[in-house]
């Protein structure tokens, strides 16, 4: 099983970038993909889930509300994150994520876990 994110960079407040990630190994059909960041010198923060199913119901954190998206491409079992708006305190190590039920992956503690992508937003 592995989890690939990737697609950070440097970027300016108010731009937008595009995270990605690849989930391979298993049959995700009935998994939530999910991300999470981890600003410096603090602790690791849900960011936003998605159900790999049909319906593909969307959850998220109240501080990225409006500016980013999350989706996914069943196709070629990816998850994407879409942000835009972007914010200094946006800047952080994110990372993909996988787990069977919602309330594990939401509460930060599930099965699966991708290698972080560093998000850089300067002022």
């Amino acid at each position: 099983v592995q989890l690939q994110a990737f697609g950070g960079g440097l970027v300016q407040a108010g731009d937008s970038l595009r995270l990605s990630c690849g989930f391979s190994g298993r049959t995700w059909s009935d998994y939530y993909g999910g991300w999470f960041r981890q600003a410096p010198g603090k602790g690791r923060e849900f960011v936003a889930a998605i159900d790999w199913g049909d319906g593909g119901v969307k959850t998220y954190a109240d501080s990225v509300k409006g500016r980013f998206t999350i989706s996914k491409d069943n196709a070629k079992n990816m998850v994407f994150l879409q942000m835009n708006s972007l914010k200094p305190e946006d800047t952080a190590v994110y990372y993909c994520a996988a787990d069977m039920h919602e309330a594990s992956l939401i509460g930060g503690s599930p099965d699966y876990w991708g290698q972080g992508t560093l998000v850089t937003v300067s002022s």
